[in-house]
């Protein structure tokens, strides 16, 4: 039920959340993607303010935008020419009010401290969203895994995990894989933390092979998630994604089980991309292709056009979105979706948007999805299917026991239901019916906040 908000209520709560939105900036020079982040979610967050004054008294805002702690630390090792080589490492560990610090690790040159703040801003919320008992962090390194040996891989992340192994523990913080870092990389992070500590304690990573500790189904969960969620907003409109046509950028973890569920649902989807361009293949994407040249061969996106002639492959990314479309799930990384390419897929028809990447989408592009009554799934709900079997990994790892399959992807797929009735809850209890993006930040902050209250001023 809506309640009418005094005007001065609301006016006050504006100038409030743009204080501390200035102060963010004031804190943290150029670090726009940092500033892009805050900006979405405190402006979504006004009618809580003008509605509940008692989070301004409690200084909610000021503290959730701060980083609990910023650990910035160098990463010495010898490539395979003896070389020694030295990269930058970090972890924030942003919100630990509903459980202990929980997000991936990305290693790719473009990380830097303002997409690591970013990325475990985005992460308090969206872990919140799970319903799990977990915080908000993130880490990573500008390391490059593109092209390095496996030696060189394990001898980076050895360097990288004897200092990490200072600040993270099963009840302290719980990284996991992002872009960059996969099952080869966790492996190798667990071995020495295994290594330093002189203990198993299994809860420490997620996203561990099933042999030593990880669990079914969570290879599959971010994208899986993504179109789980995806489906529960075509269904509410009496829409599907049987017959449908799919367009989902990237073809790392998430995009590949995004088209692996979307075949399923009945869709066809047409391209997929990497950082270098995209394939377009009217017939369909042959995932098994896609699966082998990025699983197992660790080949470019291009090299899917020699197996299948009526495939075209295109340099460069942004392209992808002038392809007509009913569903898009942005899968790749931030920014990818410009104001521009959100008017062509709007005008080539596109029913649905479902983030399966963090941030896809520009605060320009969200704005002509929603008033193009576009359905628009956020990141930080829509792709929550990841951490969410990271956390159902954990407990697992608490009990020292192994769910099926089956039971894994049931949990999951609940989860992601209840995420979407708890935004669409939100949104139509604060008088935005239909806009996900503020129903998810505000059902998100609002189970953090009311912690964080409770807890005292720490």
């Amino acid at each position: 039920m809506i309640t009418a908000i005094p005007e001065q209520n609301q006016t006050a709560a504006k100038e409030y959340v743009q204080s501390v939105y200035e102060l963010v900036i004031k804190r943290n020079p150029y670090e726009s993607e940092f500033h892009q982040a805050v900006k979405e979610i405190l402006d979504s967050l006004v009618p809580v303010f003008a509605k509940h004054p008692k989070y301004k008294e409690h200084g909610i805002l000021e503290r959730i935008v701060e980083p609990e702690r910023m650990v910035s630390f160098r990463v010495p090792w010898v490539d395979d020419n003896g070389k020694v080589q030295v990269n930058r490492g970090f972890r924030v560990q942003f919100n630990s009010a509903i459980g202990p610090y929980k997000g991936g690790l990305r290693f790719h040159p473009s990380v830097n401290a303002s997409i690591i703040k970013f990325l475990g801003f985005e992460q308090i919320l969206k872990n919140s969203l799970t319903g799990q008992p977990i915080g908000g962090g993130k880490g990573g390194s500008d390391f490059d895994p593109k092209g390095k040996s496996d030696n060189e891989i394990m001898r980076f992340t050895q360097s990288f995990m004897t200092e990490l192994s200072k600040y993270i523990g099963p009840d302290v913080d719980v990284p996991a894989g992002d872009i960059g870092v996969g099952g080869r990389e966790i492996g190798y992070m667990f071995g020495q933390y295994k290594r330093l500590r002189g203990g198993y304690e299994a809860g420490v990573l997620t996203g561990k092979g099933i042999i030593y500790g990880g669990s079914l189904a969570r290879t599959e969960a971010t994208g899986y998630g993504c179109v789980y969620f995806a489906n529960e907003m075509l269904t509410a409109k009496g829409l599907g994604f049987e017959g449908s046509t799919v367009v989902v950028s990237g073809s790392g973890n998430v995009s590949i089980y995004a088209i692996e569920k979307a075949h399923q649902l009945g869709a066809k989807v047409v391209a997929c991309s990497d950082s270098n361009g995209y394939v377009y293949d009217p017939n369909g994407i042959n995932l098994e292709t896609v699966k082998r040249l990025k699983e197992v061969e660790r080949k470019r996106i291009k090299e899917y056009v020699a197996e299948h002639p009526g495939a075209v492959y295109t340099e460069g990314c942004d392209g992808i979105w002038s392809i007509p479309c009913d569903i898009a799930l942005p899968c790749a990384t931030q920014n990818e979706i410009n104001e521009e390419s959100a008017k062509l897929l709007v005008a080539n028809g596109v029913k649905a948007i479902s983030e399966g990447a963090n941030m896809p989408s520009t605060l320009e592009a969200i704005d002509v999805f929603l008033n193009n009554q576009v359905l628009f799934g956020p990141a930080k709900a829509a792709n929550a299917g990841g951490v969410a079997v990271s956390a159902l990994e954990m407990a697992q790892n608490g009990m020292r026991l192994q769910w099926t399959f089956e039971e894994v992807d049931a949990k999951l797929h609940s989860i992601m239901k209840n995420i979407y009735a708890n935004s669409v809850r939100a949104a139509d209890e604060y008088g935005y019916s239909g806009n996900l993006v503020v129903g998810a930040n505000i059902a998100g902050f609002l189970r953090v906040a009311d912690a964080m209250i409770a807890q005292g001023v720490v």
